[in-house]
């Protein structure tokens, strides 16, 4: 039995409607994770790939060196586009499974990076040529990622206080953080963003009903 912490990472709301966004990623990961693995817990990123300064991924690190679990991401180029980046993060001591490429090796995975980074170098110039046409049509740029924080926000102190009167009793009950979130996903329940819940999640959740 394997044991992993995912990481998802989307760059806009608008990529959730795409091939790269947090829907399909997700539908990698279950794909990939057997009946006998356990995903012990989720981190989702709003972050450009062009930032290093991954607050959620460094908490999925940390978590997966705590449970000596692996790093479990869907796809490469969704994790990041930089060689020297990915290479850094395989140098923490935890192994990085790619959902979408299993059986990769180290080595591998350094060649798909730099190609990826190829990649990313074009649609950023491709970007920097939109924004410009952008600025010139007077269009306000920058508000997605506050815009789609603030949501998430919202719609996780919604759902927290919906589910209170079924989680407080489990807490109640002296039911685990594990326990309580395997007892949710058994009754079909889901999580603001329609999805499993994960230790990490129900820990949360507990934490904004105060």
């Amino acid at each position: 039995m394997a044991r992993y912490v995912a990481y998802f990472r989307v760059s806009t709301e608008k990529q959730g409607k795409s091939g790269l966004g947090l829907a399909a990623q997700r539908s990698l990961i279950e794909r990939f994770v057997s009946d006998g693995d356990e995903v012990v817990a989720e981190y989702v990123e709003v972050q450009s790939g062009k930032n290093d300064e991954r607050i959620e991924l460094w908490k999925a690190i940390h978590h997966a060196k705590r449970t000596d679990a692996k790093l479990l991401i869907a796809k490469l180029d969704r994790f990041s586009r930089k060689v020297s980046f990915i290479a850094s993060i395989m140098e923490q001591g935890i192994g990085l499974v790619v959902a979408e490429m299993p059986n990769a090796t180290d080595f591998q995975l350094h060649i798909f990076a730099a190609l990826a980074q190829e990649e990313r170098r074009l649609i950023s110039e491709r970007t920097r040529n939109a924004l410009t046409e952008a600025k010139k049509r007077g269009v306000v740029l920058g508000k997605n990622g506050k815009v789609l924080a603030e949501r998430n926000r919202k719609a996780a102190d919604e759902r927290a206080e919906a589910l209170r009167p079924t989680v407080i009793p489990m807490v109640e009950q002296g039911l685990s953080i594990s326990g309580i979130a395997r007892r949710l996903n058994m009754e079909g329940i889901r999580t603001a963003r329609g999805s499993r819940f994960y230790p990490q999640q129900v820990s949360d959740m507990i934490r904004r009903m105060g």
